[in-house]
């Protein structure tokens, strides 16, 4: 099956026997963490499709991690958990989990939940077509779709065509664009002498995405050529390698 999965427990016989039995039914790519920000390092890293996550960690309750990792990751959550109170299962879900699942408990239950929710998950992708893309990054988040962008939270107001532009730059990633190139495919015609436009909007839009606009980290300038998007995505579905 091509699914990433991340297993998150402070026991390593707990991860042991999951990962073994996810592999006998078919799960190629299991990724274990021991700690919640070992957890929050691997998903930002390898992006997994589905996460188990254990509630009591060593370092970050299991809550905790599950709501960081909701700012900007929607695969789902299985808690995994000794800890069975209607309380605690009301905390799960309400922290962003999907599932709640008791210790003790079968190894192969849990594989048969992961398999249901991901064939729910393909079926809502294959049936809803339009879902906002999502360009996740450390300091800001643009939805394509929905038209808005925010920065360390907050949302933040920009033009019809600084916000086209940097959507552009995001899904492609490290490549070289001239002033020209740009203009052709945000304004959409030739650029006749207006490719100072393209650097008023860049100018603009570091003002509002960069932690520091004189030393950009996401939109750097090459001299002579034009300019590069060289931010590490956390979660870009529509990115063109």
């Amino acid at each position: 099956m091509d699914f990433t999965l991340l297993l998150v427990d402070d026991e390593q016989d707990i991860l042991d026997l999951l990962t073994k039995t996810l592999h006998s039914e078919g799960f190629k790519t299991v990724y274990t963490a021991t700690s919640g920000m070992e957890a929050i390092r691997l998903c930002a890293k390898y992006q997994p499709d589905l996460i188990i996550l254990d509630v009591m960690l060593p370092d970050l309750e299991g809550y905790e991690v599950c709501k960081k990792l909701r700012e900007w990751t929607y695969a789902p959550i299985f808690f995994l958990t000794a800890r069975t109170t209607d309380l605690d299962k009301l905390m799960g879900y309400n922290m962003g989990g999907d599932d709640y699942i008791e210790k003790p408990f079968n190894p192969l239950v849990i594989a048969a939940k992961i398999k249901a929710q991901l064939r729910r998950d393909q079926r809502m992708m294959q049936s809803s077509p339009d879902l906002s893309s999502v360009y996740a990054f450390e300091d800001f988040k643009l939805f394509e779709h929905t038209g808005q962008l925010f920065v360390n939270g907050e949302e933040i107001s920009c033009t019809a065509k600084e916000f086209k532009l940097l959507t552009y730059l995001c899904k492609h990633p490290y490549q070289i664009f001239s002033m020209g190139q740009l203009y052709r495919q945000v304004w959409g015609e030739e650029s006749f002498g207006y490719e100072n436009t393209v650097t008023v909007h860049i100018g603009q839009i570091r003002k509002k995405i960069e932690p520091n606009p004189r030393k950009p980290k996401y939109i750097i300038t090459l001299r002579g050529l034009g300019y590069k998007f060289v931010g590490k995505p956390v979660f870009s579905p529509g990115v063109s390698q």
